[in-house]
């Protein structure tokens, strides 16, 4: 069963945290020199294994580590999460990706899988997992992905540049703040 709140959470915390990241740079950087595709082809078969990995290590970790430590680690993540995105207001320019020379959806997919792997995102997807619904967190996590990789092919640069993406990663470091909050007044409910 689909949580709405798990699938909104997710997908509104995801989607903010990627716009203006290295993923959305590599998509812009490969659909400017290729079809837009098969770039997006592969970022959304990248992002869905990546995002399904996460959810099944936050699945994971709930079954190992107890509830109330598990909390307080979800709590300080989404807590340094907030605080390096309101610190770093927007990420600097990634070197510019060179053209891959077969098969574009591979290259896209392997290109963005060691990207995120490990990245803020993934691990966020895997925070959310740990103590919301797996599928609606999948779902919500990837479907923000496709959408932030789906802007970087089609909007390109010129589009992107003209919105304010300091903003949009302070917005998403608020919005890991509120997490962090969150999950931390769920531990001091639960004693």
């Amino acid at each position: 069963m689909i949580s709405i709140q798990a699938f909104s959470l997710s997908l509104t915390l995801v989607f903010l945290a990627e716009i203006g990241d290295k993923s959305q740079l590599v998509c812009m950087a490969l659909a400017a020199r290729h079809r837009a595709w098969p770039v997006l082809l592969g970022s959304v078969a990248a992002f869905s294994v990546l995002n399904l990995l996460a959810v099944l290590f936050g699945a994971a970790l709930a079954e190992w580590i107890p509830a109330s430590w598990l909390a307080v680690g979800v709590a300080l993540l989404f807590l340094w999460f907030g605080i390096q995105s309101l610190r770093n207001g927007s990420e600097e320019d990634e070197e510019c990706i060179q053209r891959p020379t077969h098969h574009l959806i591979l290259s896209t997919f392997m290109m963005i899988f060691a990207a995120e792997f490990g990245d803020k995102t993934q691990l966020a997807v895997a925070g959310l997992a740990a103590q919301q619904p797996l599928l609606s967190v999948w779902l919500g996590g990837t479907l923000a992905l496709v959408f932030t990789s789906a802007l970087g092919v089609f909007a390109g640069r010129r589009w992107l540049s003209k919105l304010p993406v300091n903003y949009l990663h302070k917005g998403s470091g608020v919005l890991f703040l509120l997490m962090a909050a969150l999950s931390a007044s769920s531990l001091v409910w639960s004693f």
